[in-house]
């Protein structure tokens, strides 16, 4: 335990140093980490932002080993608390922490090991930091430094927010005398602002810290989703023998996709909230402590994941927003060396994501943020620029040249010059006064004559029907782009309007050109041209992947009838279900356009048959 808190600040920089050599084995300081640390020595406050894998929890570990009193550590889950409490044991530090996992009489030990003074850090739950009884028993001990972790998860700005998380500021007021530290590693300037203010951390001695958010051991890969089995097999073939972790939208998929990979020989476990705790517990162990287990998972798994040699992270849906994928993908590489993260997404995804937030019970200021960062998601994807460049735009961050270590730059893909569109695009958004969002635009470039249009006078803009030959659906990839490569952005306190960039001045001259990624054409766009009810399926040719999924629908309909104790037919023909399959529609309209697809089986069907869809 650490000695009453005599010295001066030099003194404690010393023991510092010390005891990151005597406890630790590190000889110096990761690129950030000494100026958060003395400042925590000297009794300050803050907000760390810092890459997963770059030493965020030595910023508290280690002030925690030479200031009086115990650290308080706020963590959001168990896994968590586990690894970390048990790495700093193995390192000989007195750390541990209360959750539902201890007996009550190993929860009562390690409170009384905590009032004696006899522990360096102590991990708690938010939720249980801020009752009655666990405030009495902090106040019976000495509290030396509090320290939030996944503090993103205050903000809701921040793309995990827990409204347990609210509470905590009111730590400034329980222990007034006392440093909080609060520390994550996806946080927006936006999600930064919102986390100082909510956790008052923007007193006389708080500070932010940002160390920057580029990884640059890893290779980022996206693609569109076009015969998912073999692309996904492919990718983990080329990591035969390495430990990763392969993301996936839902539980049922989770379940599907490690039984594929395990009947092809890659030791693939599933992990889920729907699976027994012991059986999460197992396969979360076997990844930890094996070699080459692949965890195909919900985002369930992974916060709590301290692996440092994950080779590869595989994505097989789009995640919720631009900082889950940073998050998520974080996971892979944190010992330093190699590895690739990889997304495969279909326009199914970005259809299936925007009903979800549709659906949820978010009030609508919530839902429109989420729409954002969705959107924010697409235009990452679709972008034809570097990868990296785009990422660390997002979260503030600048990035000196193209990184050569993405997709993008290693294989240059598709482009044509949307220069004139571009123009179009910016151009309407100055004449807007940007002040609208993306739909609003479009409607404007394409000369619709909403009343939204007639209000704001903006039929006598010039920019009024100057995009009518192209579709609101292309306008919306254009725009995704121009704000991925920062020519423009979503300003969150005008209810998501568009704000033209410095660099968009360049373009709107003339001075520079704009290329722009070719998307593949979907399905649902050649059906966009047709009229009245596809026809003739039965004949349909059907490619390797149209077989694949007709087959999938096949087995899906033979369960749905025998749960309902009716025959297949009844559920749908294999007619309809050929259409489906050669027409792969993206949303319940270009579903109701497939022969034998009529309301009532829309409503009841439509959301099953979209995921199968969206899988292939």
């Amino acid at each position: 335990m650490n000695s009453p808190q005599s010295h001066s600040d030099t003194d404690l920089t010393s023991d510092a140093m010390q005891t990151l050599r005597s406890v630790f084995g590190y000889d110096g300081y990761r690129s950030g980490q000494q100026e958060v640390i003395e400042h925590v020595l000297a009794g300050g406050s803050g907000l760390v932002v810092m890459p997963t894998g770059a030493g965020k929890s030595m910023c508290y570990q280690l002030p925690a080993l030479v200031r009086t009193g115990t650290t308080i550590v706020v963590s959001p889950l168990i896994a968590l608390m586990q690894d970390q409490v048990a790495s700093l044991v193995a390192n000989g530090v007195s750390a541990a922490f209360l959750n539902s996992t201890l007996t009550l009489s190993e929860a009562r030990d390690i409170e009384q090991q905590y009032v004696r003074g006899e522990l360096d850090l102590l991990y708690l739950a938010p939720e249980r930091l801020m009752t009655p009884f666990t405030q009495d028993l902090l106040r019976q001990g000495t509290v030396g430094l509090i320290a939030i972790d996944e503090a993103h998860c205050v903000s809701q700005w921040g793309h995990d927010f827990r409204p347990e998380y609210l509470r905590l500021s009111e730590l400034v007021h329980t222990f007034p005398d006392v440093p909080r530290l609060a520390l994550t590693a996806t946080a927006d300037p936006r999600t930064q602002r919102d986390i100082l203010e909510r956790l008052s951390l923007e007193g006389d001695t708080g500070k932010l810290f940002v160390s920057g958010f580029d990884r640059p051991n890893l290779t980022y890969r996206i693609t569109e989703r076009k015969g998912l089995k073999q692309q996904l097999l492919g990718f983990v073939r080329r990591h035969n023998g390495q430990s990763g972790i392969v993301y996936a939208a839902t539980r049922k998929r989770v379940e599907e996709t490690a039984a594929m990979l395990a009947g092809v020989g890659v030791r693939a476990l599933p992990y889920h909230a729907g699976l027994k705790d012991t059986v999460r517990q197992d396969h979360q162990r076997r990844f930890q402590s094996e070699e080459g287990v692949v965890i195909v998972a919900t985002i369930a798994f992974g916060m709590g994941v301290d692996k440092p040699d994950v080779r590869f992270v595989a994505h097989i849906n789009l995640p919720k927003s631009i900082e889950a994928y940073y998050q998520e993908t974080g996971r892979a590489g944190r010992d330093g060396d190699p590895a690739e993260v990889w997304m495969a997404y279909g326009t199914q995804d970005i259809v299936l994501q925007r009903a979800w937030i549709e659906d949820s019970e978010a009030p609508p200021e919530q839902k429109r943020i989420e729409r954002e960062r969705l959107n924010a998601l697409v235009g990452f994807c679709e972008s034809a620029h570097c990868r990296r460049i785009s990422l660390l735009r997002y979260f503030g961050d600048l990035h000196e040249g193209e990184c050569g270590n993405c997709d993008n730059c290693l294989s240059p893909p598709e482009t044509y010059d949307a220069t004139t569109a571009a123009q179009k695009a910016l151009s309407c958004v100055f004449r807007c006064d940007q002040r609208f969002g993306i739909a609003h635009l479009i409607d404007v470039l394409r000369g619709k004559m909403t009343e939204k249009v007639q209000r704001f006078n903006h039929d006598q803009v010039s920019t009024f029907g100057i995009g009518k030959d192209d579709t609101a659906e292309q306008w919306k990839q254009l725009f995704r782009q121009l704000i991925a490569a920062g020519y423009c952005d979503v300003d969150p306190e005008r209810y998501g309007a568009l704000v033209l960039q410095p660099r968009s001045r360049e373009l709107l001259t003339g001075g520079k050109s704009f290329l722009a990624r070719k998307l593949r054409k979907t399905q649902a766009a050649v059906n966009a041209s047709r009229s009245g009810k596809k026809a003739g399926a039965s004949e349909a040719e059907l490619d390797t992947e149209g077989e694949a999924l007709y087959e999938e629908l096949r087995r899906w309909r033979g369960v749905e009838a025998a749960r309902q104790g009716v025959p297949p037919y009844v559920v749908f023909g294999n007619r309809t279900l050929r259409a489906i399959a050669a027409d792969r529609p993206m949303n319940e309209m270009d579903l109701l356009e497939v022969s034998g697809v009529g309301d009532a089986k829309l409503k009841r069907y439509g959301r099953s048959i979209l995921e199968l869809v969206s899988q292939e």
